[in-house]
């Protein structure tokens, strides 16, 4: 058992037995209620809505009703752009949202979703998490992280195909902060359009295409309105997803009960992480039946893109050390995710957790011989 693995369940099991001793549950009652407001912008159907959902209704069970959550979905608290601002001030004491919402607000953390060739999301949110576990971003010194991690790698879902290189020139992607960068290297053009309003703007032609995973081919039903998946993993550029909690709401907690969230985003950050997987393998399925094509890039052709992606990961590192960071420094960033990337790969065909991009023996076709 692995030793991160290890200590959360001791430290689960430890909660339980506090929750299970006499006196405990009469001593409590007496305790004012704590009342969180947990917001997400994902639609209230999709599952990173509903595992956000899960981690508050769990928080719920595990205070033994000392904790009281309001959950808002869909954008209904706080919009996505809105969601870090939010959780700062206290308009939510919990929320979900990436980084790139906020471009230039976490300069260190948009590192994360650089065209690297991360190639699943399982690996995606490994590396985000020990990236952050490591370097200890400043930018995130006014929240508590609950979860970090990043998304199956982004991908052109387009109307028309994109099978090489030369096919993204003139093509109109949604793509924010760093997305928008690789988009403009492999020839497209960047817009900043917000997630919810994708759908209509490829279906009236205002963009050609999207810059996302396989999983929005469902969550936001891109499937419907494109018809072409550029399977480009080779560059596997992620969105920096996580899960913060206010400060003060925190700091305010009994000691007994930041245990209990502490425990929680322990197991969280894996569920996270096996439900980005999985949502990418179901968006895969979900786009098929609509009659969507993928066109996978020949390793000829992949090397193409990563050459033509280059630029965007030199001048993060020239951006970055305009804003006082020193050079060597996020040079060692981007060495260390490449390490990592390599590690858990390697680490996920060998418990053959299936995904569909990435490697040939990562895929399902693969691992069921």
């Amino acid at each position: 058992m692995h030793r991160r693995t290890l200590a959360i369940a001791t430290a689960a099991l430890c909660s339980a037995f506090l929750y299970s001793s006499p006196g405990v549950e009469n001593a409590y009652a007496a305790e004012k209620v704590i009342n969180l407001k947990i917001a997400n912008f994902f639609p209230p159907p999709s599952k990173q809505s509903k595992i956000t959902q899960e981690f508050g209704e769990e928080l719920e069970r595990r205070s033994g009703g000392r904790i009281k959550v309001q959950y808002f979905a869909g954008g209904s608290l706080l919009t996505g752009p809105n969601m870090f601002k939010g959780i700062e001030s206290g308009v939510a004491d919990i929320g979900y949202t990436h980084v790139y919402y906020t471009p230039g607000r976490m300069p260190a953390s948009e590192g994360i979703g650089l065209p690297l060739g991360m190639p699943t999301g399982w690996v995606g949110a490994h590396v985000a998490f020990d990236f952050y576990q490591k370097f200890k971003p400043k930018e995130f010194g006014g929240v508590k992280i609950l979860a970090i991690h990043a998304n199956g790698p982004s991908m052109v879902i387009s109307k028309k195909p994109v099978a090489k290189l030369e096919d993204m020139k003139g093509v109109t992607v949604r793509a924010p902060g760093i997305a928008g960068d690789i988009v403009k290297a492999l020839g497209g053009t960047p817009t900043p359009t917000p997630m919810i309003e994708v759908y209509d703007s490829i279906s009236k032609g205002v963009n050609d295409a999207v810059w996302g995973p396989y999983e929005t081919l469902k969550t936001f039903r891109f499937a419907e309105v494109a018809k072409n998946v550029t399977v480009s993993w080779q560059i596997g550029a992620s969105f920096p997803f996580f899960m913060a909690m206010n400060r003060k709401s925190f700091d305010r907690l009994p000691a007994d009960l930041k245990s209990v969230v502490e425990v929680m985003s322990g197991e969280f950050q894996e569920r996270f992480a096996l439900m980005w997987n999985e949502i990418d393998l179901d968006g895969k399925a979900f786009a098929k039946d609509k009659g969507v094509k993928y066109l996978e890039l020949s390793q000829q052709e992949g090397a193409r893109w990563q050459k033509a992606v280059e630029p965007v990961i030199n001048n993060y590192i020239k951006e970055l050390a305009g804003k006082g960071y020193k050079e060597a420094e996020v040079k060692s960033w981007i060495d260390y995710m490449r390490e990592r990337i390599k590690y858990w790969t390697e680490k996920q065909i060998e418990y053959k957790i299936a995904s569909p991009t990435g490697p040939e023996a990562l895929r399902p076709e693969a691992l069921a011989k």
